[in-house]
């Protein structure tokens, strides 16, 4: 003889995990208790078998109910709003030391008037045994006065039409408290046809609702997150955007002068998803022939980060157009880091290079030296003093000097270039670098370069952003 189970739905593959487990019990319960309720059917004219049924309806309904919150948590989301069970406005929570679900029931004779409730349903409406049941005129005066218009349509279709009842609505007990309930009835006919007398059964989902009603804000809450976190991304791109330097490609700094630099970048985004950071990249000509190379990274995501980094940014670019030398430049980004509202560390290199004596003149805080390549080898420049900005007040910071040759190959990049938590520290970047040597000493121009460095790196697993900046010294 087949299972309960099969009676009602095809049969299903066993299921692994348990999650699936219990709904695989759910479906096997669902099935034995709509078994009991058939058999009910056979004693329809008996009370029990009335009182059988109408608890096994409710079984079911509520079983229906779990089956399909296991399988919304199986798929591993929170179910979107309209899927979930309507929750009444203002249903309370569980109350401190009562059960969260209770079931009674009730039957109102139509022709003697007399009220039958079961024990239980006097705790559930929080009424004394002395005091008697509520005749089924005086049932609305429980509720919710915007919930009585449903319990009297309910009524008057069960009375009138002979249709059962199936609905929830909310009563305030003697002591203040509020409860859902709900309640499914059917009418009791007498040999006429006529109806005399109604059974229901009526259970507390007071707790119910509320998990229902917890589950729906948290997936409201959780839009509305990621509605905040698309919005600040967005705003964190069109700022980057707005503030990194426009031009694609290679460029020409100074664009007439023997010793110019080719000059080309990129920005490596996030491989894991993760929110845009503070990174940077620039070159720029300066108003007494000589070119500024900059990259850097400020701590933090977001908004706050790009935006930090635009100030950072546009500060380097007004003192650098002012002459101030890259070692007393760093000092003033510094302060300014020191004393600004938002608190941060940040990290950079900001190089000056005179085209007529091919002289690099650089300073660092807290950042990977530049990897000079020249003649198919590479190295990495040795770094003067300098400490992350904003890390320290009054910090200063040193300048170091080296002297370039026709086909040398700077390479400028922020700490996010290669991921973390796979080993790989800067020894390793610059040895990774390093390897490219004969391939960046035949590329013919800055941007072959910077291609050569983003396929090294771009498929790394990278936590966070990076950017990249090549300069080739043209002849």
């Amino acid at each position: 003889m087949p299972s309960h189970l099969y009676a009602d739905r095809p049969a299903q593959p066993p299921e692994s995990g348990p999650v699936d487990a219990l709904i695989s019990q759910t479906r096997r319960l669902r099935g034995e208790v709509n078994a009991v309720r058939r058999d009910a059917v056979a004693d329809d004219d008996e009370a029990q078998g009335r009182w059988q049924r109408a608890l096994c309806d409710l079984a079911v309904h509520h079983l229906d109910d779990l089956g399909r919150h296991l399988g919304q948590l199986k798929e591993g989301l929170p179910a979107a709003p309209e899927e979930l069970s309507e929750l009444p406005y203002g249903a309370p929570d569980s109350l401190p030391g009562e059960p969260s679900s209770r079931v009674g029931s009730a039957e109102w004779n139509l022709l003697t008037d007399a009220v039958t409730w079961s024990e239980e349903l006097f705790r559930i409406f929080g009424r004394s045994p002395e005091a008697g049941p509520l005749p089924l005129d005086e049932l609305g005066s429980t509720l919710f006065s915007e919930d009585q218009p449903a319990l009297t349509a309910m009524v008057t279709d069960c009375l009138v039409d002979g249709k059962p009842i199936d609905g929830e609505f909310r009563i305030v007990r003697p002591d203040g408290r509020v409860r859902t309930l709900h309640m499914r009835g059917e009418p009791v006919l007498d040999s006429d046809g006529c109806t005399a007398s109604m059974w229901a059964v009526l259970r507390d989902v007071s707790e119910l609702r509320r998990s229902q009603r917890a589950v729906r804000e948290s997936h409201d809450t959780l839009q509305r997150r990621r509605e905040i976190a698309q919005t600040e991304h967005r705003l964190a791109v069109e700022l980057q955007e707005a503030v990194l330097p426009p031009w694609r490609g290679s460029l020409r700094f100074p664009h007439h002068s023997t010793g110019a630099l080719d000059v080309a970048a990129h920005h490596l985004p996030s491989a894991t998803g993760s929110p845009i950071g503070g990174d940077w990249y620039d070159a720029l000509e300066l108003s007494d022939g000589r070119s500024l190379l900059t990259v850097g990274d400020l701590t933090g995501h977001g908004v706050a980060a790009t935006s930090g980094m635009a100030m950072l940014l546009g500060a380097l670019r007004g003192m650098a157009m002012a002459g101030i030398e890259p070692g007393p430049l760093m000092g003033w980004l510094n302060q300014l880091l020191d004393t600004s509202v938002q608190p941060a560390l940040g990290s950079a290199v900001c190089c000056r290079y005179d085209p007529a004596r091919r002289l690099l003149s650089w300073a660092q805080a807290g950042h990977p030296a530049p990897l000079l390549f020249r003649r198919g080898r590479g190295r990495s420049l040795r770094p003067p003093e300098g400490v992350l900005l904003g890390a320290t007040s009054g910090a200063v910071y040193g300048q170091a000097e080296e002297r370039l040759e026709v086909g040398d190959v700077l390479v400028l990049g922020t700490g996010g270039l290669t991921p973390r938590g796979f080993g790989l520290d800067e020894a390793d970047r610059t040895e990774r670098l390093s390897a490219l040597a004969p391939e960046l000493a035949a590329a013919r121009s800055a941007q072959e370069c910077v291609r050569l460095v983003t396929e090294e790196f771009g498929g790394d697993e990278r936590e966070d952003d990076a950017c990249v900046l090549v300069a080739r010294v043209g002849s």
